[in-house]
């Protein structure tokens, strides 16, 4: 079987408090505040309409400052090495991320969010409206965070990736 590239285009900009990754939260969360800005390229514009009726969307970017791909990391909720595909660290082969954020409001191509845990400037490549039936699953199984207590509203990135 052949494999071939993968071509994405951005289709907005992500503009948030966080210029550098250290001390940007390492996940998002409602009691966190961390507002900021998704700017929409005019083009997409049109993709908006009926999205205000909603009150959280995914965010799907590209980890820009990324330059590291590894497999095995240490990560921010842990001290042991995980395989990658098991932690949500953004050091991936395809650095992609995913962020379910509060939306505020539109302002014609300006989406206004808070629960923002991405870097000032990434490059937006979809947004997805979180809907509850979809987006919920029962008998949830959270492998090695088990019986952690989870620190994503205090917890913030370091230098490690």
């Amino acid at each position: 079987m052949s494999m071939q590239s993968i071509i994405f285009e951005p289709i907005g900009i992500i503009h948030s408090l966080h210029k550098i990754k250290e001390g940007t939260p390492i996940q998002p969360s409602r009691l966190h505040r961390s507002p900021g800005e998704v700017e929409l390229f005019p083009e997409f514009r049109a993709g908006l309409k009926d999205l205000e009726g909603f009150s959280k969307i995914f965010l799907v970017f590209y980890f820009h400052k990324m330059t590291d791909s590894l497999l095995e990391v240490t990560p921010y909720l842990d001290d042991q090495t995980r395989g990658i595909f098991a932690t949500r660290a953004p050091s991936r082969p395809n650095p992609i991320g995913l962020s379910l954020v509060d939306l505020v409001s539109i302002e014609s191509n300006i989406l206004k969010v808070d629960g923002l845990d991405i870097l000032d400037g990434t490059p937006l490549l979809d947004i997805k409206p979180f809907i509850p039936d979809i987006d919920h699953a029962e008998g949830i199984s959270v492998g090695w965070l088990e019986g952690k207590t989870p620190h994503f509203k205090t917890h913030k990135a370091d230098d490690r990736f």
